[in-house]
């Protein structure tokens, strides 16, 4: 990915003229200046020659007295890009969702779109953080990708979807780990049950959700773990039932990873499970 988005071919040919823009003259001349079209002529010089700070801030000043003029549409688009360019993430896709709804069928509103799930995906957090960002961002590149089936965007937002998609399965992953790692302490377990029992549902419950994940072999042998030692940590009753629960994940996982890094293992839990079958 680009460190800053390319502009799109019809508005890039409005701006070639901008390699003679002088920075400090032609930006404090538009800062003072009432005259609206010299200070939008200005705003698209600045950008073009990759002052974005100074064109979002004569652009910010052009919104409502453009506003129902011709020029009104691209100056909104290039204040947001003036501001995805900043890295200012969370600004730039408030103004191009806001594109976006003024303009449902205008010029840039396919790459608005676009660039509104790509924003939103820069600022999803660390798996370990809540996760309400990713949410959005997955949301709104999945309506891109819907609204735009055929766009030649949608390769790169069917990967970001993608991505997101795997940090969620992540999380999932690492609570999952966590209750494997308590075991048999039962602190945490106010309501019956085990850790052994939490890490097997939500391991379930993540393959349930995201079924393609990258994690999927990781998830189903930490199911395969779990089972293996809530047997093992089951009253005499309840442990041949789980035994035999574990000697059929065992199998599931065999036949799905054959050729799996944790085989070794594997092949030593369905020993000792069927070492303990009566």
């Amino acid at each position: 990915m680009s460190k800053h988005f390319q502009l799109p071919l019809a508005l890039a040919l409005t701006l070639v003229l901008a390699s003679t823009f002088s920075a400090c003259s032609s930006y404090d001349a538009a800062m003072k200046t009432t005259d609206y079209n010299y200070k939008y002529e200005t705003a698209k010089q600045a950008f073009a020659a990759g002052h974005y700070t100074q064109a979002y801030q004569l652009l910010d000043e052009l919104i409502l007295p453009l506003k129902g003029t011709q020029q009104a549409e691209e100056s909104l688009f290039m204040l947001a890009l003036c501001h995805f360019n900043l890295h200012d993430y969370e600004t730039a896709a408030a103004y191009l969702n806001r594109y976006a709804k003024n303009y449902p069928k205008g010029t840039y509103t396919e790459t608005a779109k676009f660039l509104s799930g790509k924003a939103q995906y820069l600022q999803s957090p660390d798996p370990r953080l809540d996760q309400q960002p990713t949410y959005t961002a997955i949301n709104t590149l999945q309506q891109f990708i819907d609204t735009y089936p055929y766009s030649a965007k949608r390769e790169e937002a069917t990967d970001m979807l993608y991505q997101l998609q795997d940090r969620l399965v992540n999380k999932e992953f690492q609570a999952a780990q966590l209750y494997y790692n308590l075991g048999s302490y039962v602190g945490n377990c106010y309501n019956g049950g085990s850790n052994y029992q939490a890490a097997i549902i939500t391991a379930e419950n993540a393959l349930k959700s995201y079924p393609y994940t990258n994690l999927r072999e990781d998830l189903y042998m930490l199911i395969l773990r779990s089972k293996y030692q809530l047997a093992a940590n089951s009253v005499p009753e309840k442990a041949q039932e789980r035994y035999r629960q574990t000697i059929d994940e065992y199998y599931g996982f065999k036949n799905q990873f054959p050729e799996s890094e944790y085989i070794d293992e594997a092949n030593k839990i369905f020993k000792q499970a069927n070492n303990h079958i009566k």
